[in-house]
């Protein structure tokens, strides 16, 4: 009986010496015939240019550097198709696509075509000295992707999307793109290759600042404020919006009663030129914002709350900063 737990134990000492021996052992894994993709790195240190300018879309454009990384430094590279799709949220309805399709069923059309001599090294391209791999620049004008989905400047408006696909075709035919991504290909902060740009046609406003302004034709349930009144207002930025507080959305008005603005919080709201009021003042009234008049010098509307106060305002430009001519 003691023999066998011996030998037992004998073997399984040898038999943990053997396997620990293996684990020095390359294993049997044909590492060399592995499938390896291709990915287009986003350059972010160069030029780029994400957004359409709704004003100035003459001028506006995509820009973008790319890098081809694959095994071979970028050389198993073919082409790189841009593609462009036009997008539009229908409030109450959804989005609406140029060419017609879905969100998951994609229908965009060719607008640009990138070869492999459009990709350069580094020693051909001296503006990225220390890159490993082929780096390629482009640009497609807001007039040529507005054209390639059936669009004009004047059926643009401002909030909408533009898609840009990238598909890459290597030399052995395979192709990488959107739909074949991976999340950290994606979005990781290594690899930075979407294969896809959603370029937004954005309304840039500059509103903020302190104004001199003069009311007139104020009028409430409780009576009417006779003459004129003169005062300033300051539009403060809300962060990250095309809007701005506003210190006074009487806009001196309740001075004929007494009272101040206090701690009213209505925004001044800047949709690509059309204005508006939202929020409310210290007593929950909201204001709505009527246009009448832009000459540059003076900006003239009227507004009303719903506590049936009411006032005609005539807004006047700082130095040097006319009101911008697209304000309505």
């Amino acid at each position: 009986m003691k023999m066998k737990k011996l030998g037992y134990g004998l073997l399984m000492s040898i038999l943990m010496v053997i396997s620990s021996c293996t684990d020095f052992v390359d294993p049997n894994i044909p590492y060399k015939t592995f499938d390896t993709a291709l990915y287009l790195r986003t350059i972010r240190s160069a030029p780029t240019s994400l957004t359409f300018n709704f004003f100035e879309l003459a001028s506006s454009k995509f820009q973008l550097t790319i890098e081809a990384v694959d095994a071979e430094g970028g050389e198993t590279l073919e082409s790189v198709e841009i593609r462009v799709r036009h997008r539009r949220l229908i409030p109450g309805v959804g989005f609406e696509f140029r060419p017609a399709g879905t969100a998951s069923d994609v229908n965009d059309v060719l607008v640009k075509t990138l070869s492999r001599a459009d990709f350069q090294q580094a020693a051909e391209n001296p503006n990225h000295p220390t890159t490993l791999y082929k780096r390629a620049s482009f640009e497609v004008s807001a007039a040529e992707a507005i054209a390639a989905v059936g669009l004009t400047n004047a059926t643009v408006e401002g909030g909408d999307t533009f898609e840009f696909r990238l598909v890459a075709t290597d030399k052995f035919g395979r192709e990488f793109g959107w739909d074949n991504r991976s999340a950290d290909v994606a979005g990781g902060f290594f690899y930075d290759s979407p294969f896809l740009y959603n370029v937004n046609v954005v309304c840039p406003t500059d509103l903020g600042g302190t104004y001199q302004y003069e009311s007139t034709a104020m009028q409430s349930i409780y009576g009417s404020c006779p003459g004129t009144i003169t005062g300033e207002v300051t539009f403060t930025p809300v962060p990250n919006s095309t809007a701005y507080t506003v210190s006074d959305a009487t806009f001196g008005f309740w001075e004929c009663y007494g009272d101040t603005w206090g701690n009213g919080n209505v925004r001044l709201n800047d949709s690509c030129g059309i204005l508006s009021f939202s929020g409310s003042d210290k007593y929950g009234a909201s204001y709505t914002f009527n246009f009448i008049s832009n000459n540059g010098a003076e900006l003239r509307f009227s507004w009303v709350n719903s506590d049936n106060e009411t006032g005609t305002v005539t807004l006047f430009a700082n130095e040097g900063k006319p009101w911008p001519p697209t304000l309505q």
